[in-house]
């Protein structure tokens, strides 16, 4: 494991090269998702295709931008599942965006998680690292990633990091969320995941949700590249997830690689209040 995350460190600092003078134009191409393709999303999967390759751990490799599973070594152990640049949009207005990373062992089911990765691109760049607690580790002038501390989420937290169009959100939702607010949690969201869960994780608690909404019955998330690693780093950090039915994410199964769900992050004390609004 130690070795497969050492292949993963090495496409993380490829990356955050690449992003001191990217090119942020689009492609005419869309993933398979239909989401337009920036330049650099493409290149940011190359460079993890590339570096991941070489690993002889790895099975096989699952990208959000790629529509299918690509083998690379039948007689090795782990697949990986990864969203190469997520917030990649908000690239043009120089916000803190990441890269998620989700191994699994011999099958991608939740089930099967054994460790997850993220990192963030922000002023200072960021890895968080989980097989039985979170880590967060910060890369220094040598490009060494040094640890910084464990990651621990407290009881209650103060902070509402929710997503979705507004005019599409169904009732519960609104009520829920004003709930929230009415308690004095402060709004935060900028639109990249992986930054507002991270933002979470380091003040210690709150909420990140992207619900169901009209549009979007099913939620806009991707399971397998971004929810499952992020809901297992949240639980591991004594955190709780769901989809506004299930007690955990990680409970959830999917057949479609590409599959999404509705999505809720946080401490003990948003979940379960949560689960009772939804009910």
């Amino acid at each position: 494991m130690q070795e497969l995350i050492s292949f993963i460190k090495q496409a993380v600092l490829q990356i955050s090269y690449e992003l001191k003078f990217p090119d942020t134009s689009y492609e005419k191409s869309q993933n398979h998702t239909g989401d337009t393709q920036l330049k650099f999303d493409i290149l940011s999967d190359k460079i993890i295709e590339k570096t991941l390759s070489q690993c002889p751990k790895i099975k096989a490799l699952i990208s959000e931008e790629k529509e299918e599973m690509l083998l690379i070594n039948d007689e090795a152990e782990f697949i990986v599942a990864y969203d190469p640049l997520d917030g990649s949009s908000l690239m043009d207005v120089n916000f803190a965006i990441g890269s998620i990373f989700a191994i699994y062992e011999k099958n991608p089911k939740a089930s099967n998680l054994k460790a997850a990765v993220y990192s963030v691109y922000g002023p200072r760049i960021e890895l968080v690292v989980c097989e039985d607690i979170p880590r967060l580790y910060r890369l220094n002038q040598k490009d060494e990633f040094v640890l910084v501390k464990k990651l621990k989420m407290l009881e209650k937290g103060k902070i509402n990091s929710t997503g979705g169009t507004q005019k599409n959100w169904d009732k519960k939702h609104i009520d829920f969320i004003k709930a929230l607010f009415d308690e004095g949690y402060r709004l935060r969201y900028s639109g990249a995941m992986v930054s507002d869960v991270h933002q979470i994780l380091l003040k210690g608690g709150g909420l990140f949700s992207y619900p169901a909404t009209k549009d979007a019955p099913k939620g806009k998330l991707r399971a397998f590249f971004e929810v499952f690693p992020l809901a297992f780093i949240i639980e591991k950090a004594g955190g709780k997830t769901s989809n506004g039915e299930n007690s955990s994410l990680l409970e959830l199964e999917f057949n479609d690689i590409h599959s999404t769900t509705p999505c809720f992050f946080g401490s003990n004390y948003e979940i379960e209040k949560l689960l009772k609004a939804y009910t």
